[in-house]
């Protein structure tokens, strides 16, 4: 079997991990050679990137294999996910359908879960706003929940919840997000009382699951009782509730609205986490660090020697990503993407740059390979 690579999965200056051949099967490069310029590699990329599975088994007539995508799992869940929710009056067997998307969400963070992540950032103009959160805000909470013990149905029930926490206000909440004026009293009481309409158009669908309701209900209470629809202390609230509220308000801070900019990943996290404190459980702060790190995959960034680019995965800490340079510093954009490892003092993050001012125009696909193809 073959697979498709990318050009950020090479690095200049260090020895391949693999074989390289071309789309014809060709061996271009063996493994451990050591690419020294970029002229190289923009002569390898002319001509195609595979390795194969197991490349001592290669042979001329090995079929080529497609690679599962994370980006094309997600957005095929956003789109099954936006046909139930504005239909659910006449749904029939909700929980099987959402059943189905939450293992097409969790399939796609098996996958690659910065791929998975970063959609959350470079993926919005994939499907309807109210929908996409809910997604987003699935993805964040299974990060989560991976950096905590937390047993599999429970998984199931959180994720299930995050999808359809806001079914209750869903065409309202599309309104709203285009909205640049203040919110009404009548805005106010719809966003108060959605999470027992949610819940009651949830039953109607067929939906028996008590904790899976319970989260819907309850994914606005606060651990200082000041949420609502109830105002119950956090002693009171399920753990995976706090995780679906965290996530849903990261999400809502890192989306631009009509009437406000998106906060950038790294003051979202800090709001959430340090100014609104109070009404977060503090023992799910470390876990939410780990999951999400303050420069998560798909934040634009300027580097210290001045280049611009995108994180693309995790580094050795919560603020060392690995970044791939797009843009070199005198704002000329570099031939192909460079990889940079931002805990390297001559790499390391300098700012966050919106992506509007970024001015880079590149597919998920370039930067991840086929685990982020369409």
């Amino acid at each position: 079997m073959s697979k498709r690579i990318s050009i950020t999965d090479i690095q200049l200056g260090e020895p391949l991990a693999w074989d390289v051949y071309d789309s014809a099967d060709n061996l271009l490069l063996r493994k451990g050679f050591v690419i020294q310029n970029e002229l190289q590699i923009e002569a390898l990329v002319r001509r195609g990137l595979y390795v194969a599975a197991d490349f001592s088994l290669r042979s001329n007539h090995t079929p080529m294999v497609e690679a599962p995508s994370a980006l094309r799992l997600i957005n095929d869940a956003n789109r099954r996910l936006a046909r139930l929710l504005y239909n659910v009056h006449n749904e029939t067997d909700l929980e099987t359908k959402i059943a189905d998307i939450v293992a097409m969400i969790t399939r796609a963070v098996d996958v690659n879960e910065n791929v998975a992540l970063a959609t959350i950032l470079l993926n919005r103009s994939a499907g309807i706003y109210s929908v996409r959160h809910c997604i987003d805000s699935a993805i964040v909470c299974l990060l989560i929940i991976r950096e905590m013990a937390i047993p599999k149905q429970e998984v199931a029930n959180i994720l299930a919840a995050a999808v359809t926490m806001n079914v209750g206000m869903l065409r309202h909440q599309e309104q709203l997000q285009s909205r640049a004026s203040h919110l009404t009293e009548e805005d106010r009481t719809i966003i108060r009382n959605h999470p027992q309409i949610g819940m009651r158009l949830l039953k109607q669908a067929g939906v028996k699951n008590e904790t899976w309701l319970r989260h819907v209900l309850m994914h606005h209470e606060c651990e200082d009782g000041n949420g609502y629809p109830f105002g119950i202390l956090g002693a009171d609230i399920p753990v995976g509730t706090k995780i679906i509220s965290i996530a849903d308000r990261y999400c809502a801070k890192i989306s631009p609205r009509a009437y406000r900019k998106a906060l950038f990943p790294n003051a979202a996290l800090r709001k959430v986490l340090l100014e609104e404190k109070q009404t977060i459980d503090q023992s799910l702060a470390t876990p939410v660090m780990r999951a999400l790190g303050i420069y998560p995959p798909g934040t634009f960034v300027k580097l210290i020697n001045g280049e611009t680019g995108i994180v693309t995965r995790k580094g050795q800490s919560t603020t060392t990503p690995i970044v791939h340079s797009l843009i070199g510093p005198r704002n000329a954009a570099l031939a192909f993407p460079i990889q940079r490892d931002t805990s390297l003092p001559l790499y390391a993050v300098r700012d966050l740059v919106c992506e509007s001012k970024a001015a880079i125009n590149i597919s998920m696909q370039q930067l991840w390979g086929e685990e982020a193809s369409l």
